[in-house]
């Protein structure tokens, strides 16, 4: 078969080449560390790598969620501990008002600074984040949570909602609050039944937030949730202080089954003793057996025409409980009658901001819990990230060990191309003329 020079030049040219291409290929690798350069190289893992980067870069998102996450979570845990000692210091304030010695402009001195606190208060409701954005306004971010539209009336402006971040494939996590939920939606009284004192009250009597006997009895459809403890003290010396419990729903004197009436009463009263919102016989007279699962003590000594009430307990919110106690403080009298108002008002106070407390208890309990969501999020991120890189090594990183023996034969072959291909261009006839 006759091949001519130039086939001869041609073919020998294309395999120095194509050892010449093979060798870049093969340094290249081992420059870069990595077995595929182009999908052409290994269609199958590259793309397989294609689908692990994806996944990688998607995880390493995920993990910077985690991190903003973290950070706001973070602040609002700061506000709600800047909240809690701002309520143990008003229940300090409050525990030093309610000290008998101190005269009214003593108590008008401490209402003085629980109306510093009062404006902390509502500081602390409307903090914002690095981006402005309100901490406890729900999904309204950008709209301030709490405003005063009268003097101790606060309005919530946001909504129940909370603002998430994806912290993984199917994990979110809330990094806001509804204020309403911290700082509305607190029980009054005993979170069952709430006490108060009449606000024409001239005794020294003091009331306590009592206690739940019988929560199902409580509970039930017949109880009106209404009552009075109403007192009478004769005249007699020493003086005997009487007392009914009258169902202000249905204008019923319990005691006796009959319209309430002015006092002597039936049950005699002693200060410290359990008041029982069920029938005692004797000495009641009331034919129909009751119980609504309450009770009550009162120290001191309530006046005739004296009453307390119990209601069911509504929800309240903290700014109302603090402007509360700064009004009973600021309006305080002189003598035994005003202090034991201002007995009453401390009371209802700290039973109110223990609630609040409680609330706020329960809120951070939260936020621990998603503290701890969002460190096994990261934790599963920081696995998931390491797996990639194995994944992605297996199927793209270069064995150098085969890569540098490649690089070797592909040196010897070119240059066995090279030095052949001078040994056959030299043969020429022209050479024996």
């Amino acid at each position: 078969m006759r091949v001519s020079t130039a086939t001869i030049y041609d073919q020998g040219v294309f395999n120095i080449q194509r050892n010449q291409s093979e060798l870049l290929k093969v340094q290249e690798q081992v420059s870069t560390g990595r077995r595929v350069l182009t999908p052409a190289d290994d269609p199958v893992s590259a793309s397989r790598a294609l689908e692990v980067s994806q996944s990688k870069a998607i995880t390493a998102q995920f993990a910077r969620n985690t991190e903003s996450a973290t950070a706001a979570i973070g602040l609002t845990e700061n506000s709600l501990q800047r909240y809690t000692t701002l309520l143990q210091d008003v229940k300090v304030l409050a525990v030093n008002a309610g000290n008998g010695s101190l005269t009214p402009n003593d108590r008008k001195s401490i209402a003085t600074e629980l109306r510093e606190r009062y404006g902390e208060l509502l500081g602390i409701a409307n903090t914002t984040d690095s981006n402005g954005l309100f901490l406890f306004s729900g999904y309204r971010g950008a709209t301030q949570p709490f405003t005063e539209t009268a003097p101790g009336t606060v309005a919530y402006n946001g909504d129940q909602g909370s603002r998430e971040i994806q912290i993984g494939a199917s994990a979110q996590v809330a990094v806001s609050a509804a204020g309403s939920e911290v700082f509305q939606r607190i029980r009054t009284g005993n979170g069952t039944f709430q006490t108060a004192a009449g606000a024409a009250n001239t005794g020294t009597g003091v009331v306590d937030a009592g206690v739940v006997r019988d929560a199902t009895a409580w509970a039930a459809p017949g109880n009106p949730g209404s009552f009075e403890v109403r007192f009478f003290r004769d005249s007699a010396v020493p003086s005997v202080t009487t007392y009914d419990i009258v169902d202000t729903v249905n204008n019923l004197s319990l005691t006796t089954g009959a319209a309430p009436a002015a006092g002597p009463y039936l049950r005699t009263f002693q200060p410290g003793a359990a008041i029982v919102g069920a029938r005692q016989t004797p000495p009641d007279t009331n034919p129909a057996p009751f119980d609504f699962g309450f009770q009550l003590s009162v120290q001191g000594q309530p006046a005739t025409g004296d009453a307390f009430s119990v209601t069911s307990s509504t929800e309240q919110d903290v700014f109302s409980t603090v402007w509360n106690l700064i009004q009973a403080l600021e309006s305080s009298q002189a003598g035994a009658t005003g202090a034991t108002r201002v007995t009453n008002a401390v009371n209802t106070a700290l039973t109110e901001l223990d609630n609040a407390l409680e609330v706020n208890l329960t809120v951070r309990a939260g936020v621990g819990a998603r503290m701890r969501q969002i460190d096994t999020a990261k934790s599963g991120a920081d696995d998931l990230q390491l797996q990639y890189e194995r994944t992605l090594s297996q199927l793209t990183d270069l064995d150098y060990n085969k890569a540098v023996s490649e690089l070797t034969f592909q040196q010897v072959s070119l240059e066995a191309a090279q030095k052949s291909f001078l040994r056959v261009q030299g043969l020429s006839l022209f050479q024996f003329l």
